[in-house]
């Protein structure tokens, strides 16, 4: 699903030059769970932004699904990420005018799905919001927000799910279940899940753990 070979992810800092990826080799098999760990500043969601093409690395290459995302334009990023990508943001992200249940429809309506607010409903009723969906996001808990946020992201059936710290902003108890929602999805539907933590027991929820250090995969893919 995906392979990562030599990146490098460099940015200027007034005359600095900052390395932010150095050399990086990754391998994630379809179907697989695997999450990124490290240190604050050790580039984890650098790279997760770079499988999901939101950047460009410095050097290097990254193949996901048959893609190189190096070679695409801003037109075929865009296709990539509409086709094959599902996307779990740290701070949920859901349009604060729209309830639950019309966040999760935007998706399914941008690619005419039929009868997506319906299936907007379904899909939150799957991650145990059954009763919120008419709720907005002001108006729902921070775990509620990112179950909904998990919903939306999954709701055309991805390739691979990206989360990135998707439990930062909860506490211990409602991210272990956050985390065993994307895990539980990512079994039932056959998806290939890549997520990125700091904190080692919710990690091991994953199948394999590859830890990075100061932009650079520390003694291999543990």
């Amino acid at each position: 699903m995906i392979q990562v070979r030599d990146l490098v992810m460099q940015l200027s800092s007034g005359r600095r030059l900052l390395t932010i990826l150095d050399g990086i080799a990754l391998d994630v098999e379809a179907g697989e769970v695997c999450a990124i760990t490290g240190p604050s500043g050790s580039g984890k969601s650098t790279l997760l932004g770079l499988l999901a093409g939101l950047d460009r690395p410095t050097a290097g290459s990254i193949v996901v699904a048959g893609a190189e995302l190096t070679r695409l334009d801003q037109d075929g990023l865009a296709r990539f990420r509409r086709e094959t990508l599902g996307y779990v943001f740290q701070s949920f992200h859901l349009i604060p005018t729209l309830t639950a249940a019309e966040n999760v429809a935007v998706p399914l309506e941008i690619a005419g799905v039929p009868d997506a607010l319906a299936r907007a409903r379904e899909l939150l009723d799957e991650v145990g919001l059954a009763g919120r969906t008419q709720h907005y996001p002001a108006e729902l808990s921070g775990g509620e927000q990112q179950r909904a946020a998990v919903a939306r992201a999954v709701a055309l059936r991805p390739k691979l799910l990206l989360a990135d710290e998707p439990t930062g902003n909860l506490d211990s108890a409602t991210g272990a279940q956050i985390i065993e929602l994307l895990v539980a999805l990512n079994r039932e539907r056959g998806s290939t899940l890549v997520f990125v933590t700091h904190d080692e027991a919710l990690a091991r929820h994953a199948g394999r753990s590859v830890r990075l250090r100061d932009g650079r995969v520390l003694n291999g893919q543990l």
